[in-house]
């Protein structure tokens, strides 16, 4: 399914002659030098075709014949290689008079009775050429060991891209498939008979892969083949397809800001695309795509657009995507891949397809059960942004080194196929918010998501919903219990001011929401003493505060629990942060004071 979709979307991009896109037989390699060739042969110039676009010049990039793969052998490329094999002469190699025979050889064999001008003249300068001409005016010392192309003066084609020389490649690639022994066989991606790749093209641009390239379809050991097949022949898939899916890979993967379609999460480096041969509606429905997959944070007016389509589609109101933009087709199948680096191999992270209407009702509803109130940040988090909540928090901020490596790739997973978040997402919140004490807006999200997700898919017989924000008629015992915190926390900062080193969360909250029987008969003797002092100076704020108390504790039963579930756990979170959001109700009498004294902002801490 996956190669299926890759040659597809290939052969869509191809017939819309997409830039950078190489045709089967071709790839695009680094060439820095052009020469022109008058009919008889002779070097009529010889020029410099750097991209100059930047800073400096660099080689452009060129769609020309697949380069031969070398290692201590001598192959020849067609129509274009280094100067050691183009004109027998290096800075580098000894053996530039071998490889130079080597690309004069092919090309008399190949071209044989060519009558293509072009063709015949490139014959012509090949008889004539000697290495010994390099130190001619047309030739510099700087061009040693760059790559070269051809061209017929007073034409703009290169000779490799002459309808002649294509010709001349197509026949060489049957040739070179028919040497090497390449069975033909039902191809398993077009469901055609033809000859059968023995070795895929290396796949290039995945992080933490060899920078020479991985495989997704390999067999290169002896316990990985069967029924005595070798390599390949383990998993049919042509020459064609195999050219098709990794050379459009290869463009998804590219690097540069102006790839819309590429985004790292965690260790997967996710592609996407849209199936559409309409190049406009394609390119909406992947920009919405990729809101979807990372929200970004630079945009709010973009961000508030987003979330207001994500509301729209969540309501069911009609046509949500078209208010965003009119191109869009709720329709349009969507197709999503994140590759991981696994040693010479690829792994599949995650594979999600499916039509853009069913990712936005995802989309919104993994908005949906994340949000929580007061909201706590301005742009929705990415999963990255999420998973990184997982991570040790120091003064607020975590390290990517710190994630677990699967944990985005899964989280990523359960938000486009709509499932269950990661199992040990919760426990790994829960336990980071114990450990530093970080009860992080995010972070709180994260709890409240992953219970209320869990509800609806009906996974846990939960006995009451999620509170989106303060539930003061909430009896379970962990939210209750969250709330009771805060308010000691909120007494403890009142009566103290800025003399706290470290508030009761910063010693006491892994402990308080894990065994509450434990700490909070404890919190609640010296809270007394700090609603004592509040009575002196803030007497309505100290009426205020033993309310509080009185009306959680009250519902609470005759004792305190001694210890509380994961999931209770994540709650006493939720009603926490919702306690120490909310604003304390002003004093009644005419002793009122500033209630506006708060906790400390525990709002835009995002991990």
């Amino acid at each position: 399914m996956i190669l299926q979709a890759l040659n597809n979307y290939y052969q869509r991009l191809l017939a819309r002659d997409e830039p950078g896109l190489s045709p089967f037989g071709y790839s695009p390699e680094k060439i820095s030098y052009e020469i022109l060739l008058a009919p008889d042969g002779a070097v009529a110039q010889v020029n410099s075709i750097h991209d100059t676009s930047g800073k400096k010049p660099v080689p452009r990039i060129l769609n020309v014949p697949q380069p031969e793969k070398r290692t201590v052998g001598i192959k020849s490329n067609f129509l274009w290689d280094k100067t050691s094999y183009v004109l027998g002469v290096s800075a580098t190699s000894k053996r530039a008079d071998k490889e130079h025979e080597a690309f004069k050889a092919l090309h008399r064999e190949c071209l044989a009775g060519q009558t293509d001008p072009g063709l015949k003249a490139f014959l012509a300068f090949l008889d004539a050429w000697t290495p010994e001409r390099f130190k001619e005016a047309h030739f510099r010392e700087e061009m040693l060991d760059a790559n070269f192309v051809f061209r017929l003066d007073g034409e703009r084609a290169f000779l490799h891209e002459r309808p002649a020389a294509q010709a001349v490649r197509a026949r060489l690639l049957g040739t070179q498939d028919g040497e090497a022994g390449a069975a033909a066989g039902l191809c398993l991606v077009t469901g055609e008979v033809l000859p059968l790749a023995r070795l895929h093209p290396a796949i290039k641009g995945v992080n933490g892969a060899q920078s020479s390239g991985a495989s997704i379809v390999s067999f290169n050991l002896e316990a990985l083949s069967s029924y005595g097949k070798s390599q390949g022949e383990n998993a049919p898939v042509s020459e064609q397809a195999a050219f098709a899916y990794t050379t459009v890979l290869n463009h998804l993967l590219r690097r540069g800001e102006h790839n819309r379609q590429r985004l790292q999460i965690g260790d997967a480096s996710v592609v996407f695309w849209a199936e559409t041969d309409d190049a406009q509606q394609a390119e909406a429905a992947e920009f919405l795509l990729e809101q979807f997959l990372s929200p970004k944070s630079d945009d709010e007016q973009e961000a508030a657009k987003l979330r207001r389509v994500l509301e729209d589609v969540a309501q069911g109101r009609p046509r949500p995507l078209q208010s965003f933009d009119p191109k869009l087709d709720p329709g349009t199948r969507m197709f999503v891949l994140g590759l991981s680096p696994n040693a010479s191999r690829l792994s599949i992270r995650f594979w999600q397809s499916d039509t853009l209407e069913v990712f936005a009702r995802r989309a919104a509803e993994h908005a949906e059960d994340l949000r929580i109130e007061p909201l706590p940040w301005k742009t929705a988090p990415s999963a990255w942004r999420l998973a990184l909540a997982t991570a040790p928090s120091r003064e607020g901020r975590s390290k990517s080194e710190d994630v677990s490596p699967q944990l985005a790739g899964e989280l990523m997973r359960a938000i486009l196929s709509g499932a269950r978040y990661p199992h040990s997402l919760l426990t790994n919140v829960v336990m980071r918010m114990r450990a530093d004490g970080d009860v992080s807006g995010v972070r709180v999200a994260l709890c409240k998501g992953i219970l209320a997700r869990d509800r609806r898919l009906g996974v846990k017989a939960y006995d009451e919903e999620v509170p989106v924000s303060l539930d003061v008629q909430s009896t379970n015992p962990g939210y209750r219990l969250g709330r009771l915190f805060a308010v000691l926390e909120r007494a403890q900062r009142s009566a103290l001011g800025g003399q706290v080193n470290a508030t009761i969360r910063d010693r006491y909250y892994g402990a308080a929401s894990a065994t509450p029987a434990s700490v909070f008969p404890v919190l609640l003797r010296n809270t007394q003493n700090h609603i004592g002092k509040l009575r002196k100076d803030k007497p309505g704020l100290a009426n205020s505060l033993e309310k509080d108390i009185r009306d959680i504790v009250d519902g609470l039963g005759e004792r305190f629990p001694r210890s509380l579930r994961m999931e209770d756990q994540g709650r006493f979170a939720i009603g926490y942060y919702h306690q120490a959001q909310a604003r304390p109700a002003k004093a009644e009498g005419a002793e009122a004071d500033d209630t506006t004294d708060s906790d400390s902002d525990e709002q835009g801490t995002a991990a």
